[in-house]
């Protein structure tokens, strides 16, 4: 058998209820709502077992929420002995992957994400900025589209590169608006505009990084027990003060997630298992390589196909 990756979601994976089922028949998933709540010092838990949604989707509750949700679904997963080679994380999800790897504390992490989601609130007004989803216009002509549209004075860049033929970009609304124009004039399918409170990963959340700089200098980050694939280089990141950098620079840099699954199965990785809410990364990595083997597991159900199948593949 191959490697084994673990990579968790990020934000936009998040669902009322998520996690709930595990949390209320076992005592060590549950524990992990009840440290999260008490690391914030609010209920966070009850904002992500009975809503409302619209107060799980802001990004200061959604992004400890789905941290909190993946860690405690990774625990109750741990049953199966299985280890992962390498871990990864899409956006938020790299801090997920950072706890699961043992470079942050659940706490630490649950902390740094809840205030890494209000100074990305506060970098940009609420309407100022924003994100859309072009589909089938490849990176680099996407590219020579945001450069022109920046250069115009409307900035906006790729945000995510998420697989072939879905790139996210980011930026001022007008920006974002007139790349969007724009790129299906260079031969794009669509532009789909993104339901987010701002935008995200791109040159807009500079200010946001410059205060996250200062909540990281006080978080203890440990070397990494398994690597991680950083979001913004695709590339393994294990030491502490790399490890800092790099979730600095990834407030305005754009997520590589085509380069970093490239990397994984570069590096020997034949299976990937999405630990969390959703199936978003599942379904970008069928995109990037349909040869490799993928599961999630959000719940108990999933949990007993995940382990029926690899027990097959075992065979």
């Amino acid at each position: 058998m191959g490697k084994i990756a673990f990579v968790f979601p990020g934000q936009g994976s998040q669902t009322v209820g998520m996690g709930n089922e595990l949390a209320s028949k076992y005592e060590s998933v549950r524990s992990f709502f009840q440290k999260a709540d008490d690391r914030l010092g609010y209920s966070l838990s009850s904002i992500i077992f009975e809503g409302p949604k619209e107060e799980l989707t802001l990004t200061t509750n959604a992004q400890p929420a789905l941290l909190t949700t993946s860690i405690a679904i990774l625990e109750y997963f741990k049953q199966t002995g299985i280890e992962p080679d390498f871990v990864a994380g899409h956006s938020l999800g790299e801090y997920t992957a950072l706890v699961a790897a043992k470079a942050l504390t659940f706490e630490d992490g649950v902390y740094a994400v809840r205030k890494r989601g209000e100074f990305m609130e506060e970098a940009v007004p609420n309407g100022e900025g924003t994100m859309a989803a072009v589909l089938g216009l490849d990176r680099d002509a996407l590219k020579q589209v945001t450069d022109a549209v920046t250069l115009e004075g409307n900035p906006v860049q790729l945000a995510n590169i998420n697989c072939p033929g879905q790139i996210v970009i980011s930026g001022s609304r007008l920006g974002v608006e007139k790349a969007s124009q724009k790129a299906k004039e260079a031969g794009a399918k669509r532009a789909l505009p993104l339901e987010v409170s701002g935008p995200f990963h791109s040159s807009l959340m500079k200010p946001a990084a410059d205060k996250f700089r200062e909540v990281l200098d006080h978080l203890p980050i440990e070397k990494a027990k398994i690597p991680v694939i950083s979001n913004v280089s695709a590339a393994e990141m294990s030491e502490p003060d790399e490890i800092k950098e790099k979730l600095i620079e990834q407030l305005y840099s754009p997520v590589q997630w085509e380069d970093s699954i490239k990397k994984m199965i570069d590096l020997g990785v034949d299976t990937f298992i999405e630990i969390g809410p959703g199936k978003v990364l599942s379904g970008l990595i069928k995109k990037i390589d349909r040869s490799v083997k993928i599961y999630s597991v959000s719940d108990e159900e999933t949990f007993k196909s995940v382990v029926d199948a690899l027990k097959e593949d075992e065979k």
